[in-house]
C-alpha cells in the first residue's frame, strides 16, 4: 500500500495533497467526515473527485446527480486539457488568494473555482456541437453559484475569481490564461449586435471587484483594471485603468498583476 501511494504522489503530487488534507480534516473536525469522505476520500483521482462534486451541485429535479456525473466524466476522459486547467485554476486560487491555506478548500468550498470546472465542462459540450446540455450547464452554474458564463467564451488556465457573486462572462469573450477577477465582474456586449461583441482579456490581467469591460475590445497583457471602473475602449499592456469611463492612470505596478493581486492606486494616480 506505501509504495502504491508513493506511485501515485510522484504522478499526481497534487491529488496526493489534496486526500493528505483531507484526512487530516476528517481527524480535526469528525463530524464532516461523511461530507469530506463522500466529496474526496471516495475517490482516486481530480478528476473523480471534480466529476462528483460537479454533479452533486449542479443536479436537479430536471436532471439526476448521476446523469450530470456521466456526462462531466465522459467530458474529463475526451479532453484531458480540461483537468489540466483544473490542476492550474486550484494552484491559481491557492496561490494568490490570501484566505486559501489548503488545495482542498477550493474543491470543497468555493464556489468560484467549482463555477470555473463547470464552466469548462459546459463548454467542452458546446464545442462537441451538445448545445442544449451546454445551456442547461450554463443555466444551473448561474442558479448554483451566481456566476454566468457563456458555454461558447473560451477561457484560459490559472483562473482565479475571488468570491464570484455576479460574474457575467458573454458569448464571444475571450480570457487569457493567468487571469484574476473579483465579484460582480462583467465581460459584457454594448447592442444587440450578433457578431464579435464581447472583449478580449489578455493574459496575466488583474479585473478589480464591479468593473465592467464592455464590447469587442482589447485589454492588453498584465494590465490591471480598478475595481468600479467601466472600461469601454482598449488598453495597452501594462497599465492600469481606472474611472467611469476607464482611463489610464499608469503603469500597472509590477510584472503579474494578476498574481500580485495589488489594487491601490498610487497616490499619483
Amino acid at each position: 500500500m506505501a509504495e502504491a501511494q508513493r506511485k501515485i504522489a510522484a504522478i499526481d503530487p497534487i491529488w496526493d495533497r489534496i486526500a493528505s488534507e483531507a484526512r487530516q480534516a476528517v481527524v480535526d473536525e469528525p463530524l464532516m467526515g461523511g461530507f469530506i469522505h463522500a466529496c474526496i476520500l471516495h475517490h482516486k483521482s481530480i478528476e473523480r473527485a471534480l466529476s462528483y462534486r460537479i454533479a452533486a451541485k449542479l443536479a436537479s429535479n430536471e436532471m439526476s446527480m448521476v446523469v450530470v456525473r456521466e456526462i462531466v466524466d465522459d467530458a474529463y476522459k475526451a479532453e484531458p486539457g480540461l483537468v489540466e486547467a483544473a490542476r492550474a485554476d486550484l494552484m491559481a486560487v491557492y496561490e494568490r488568494d490570501p484566505a486559501c491555506h489548503r488545495f482542498l478548500q477550493p474543491i470543497l468550498y468555493f464556489k468560484g473555482y467549482q463555477a470555473v470546472q463547470s464552466y469548462r465542462v459546459a463548454h467542452h459540450l458546446w464545442m462537441e456541437g451538445k448545445y442544449d446540455l451546454a445551456y442547461f450547464f450554463q443555466m444551473r452554474i448561474s442558479e448554483i453559484y451566481g456566476v454566468d458564463i457563456h458555454p461558447a467564451a473560451k477561457v484560459g488556465k490559472g483562473i482565479m475569481i475571488d468570491h464570484a457573486h455576479s460574474i457575467v462572462i458573454g458569448e464571444t469573450a475571450v480570457v487569457g490564461d493567468n487571469v484574476s477577477m473579483l465579484h460582480s465582474v462583467t465581460l459584457g456586449g454594448t447592442g444587440k449586435e450578433e457578431q464579435d461583441r464581447h472583449p478580449k482579456i489578455g493574459n496575466g490581467v488583474l479585473i478589480g471587484a464591479g468593473a465592467k469591460v464592455l464590447g469587442n475590445i482589447k485589454i492588453g497583457d498584465c494590465s490591471r483594471i480598478a475595481a468600479g471602473s467601466v472600461v469601454l475602449e482598449e488598453v495597452p499592456s501594462c497599465k492600469t485603468v481606472a474611472g467611469i469611463p476607464a482611463r489610464i492612470v499608469g503603469e500597472a505596478g509590477c510584472d503579474q498583476p494578476s498574481v500580485n493581486m495589488d489594487h491601490m492606486l498610487g497616490k499619483d494616480s
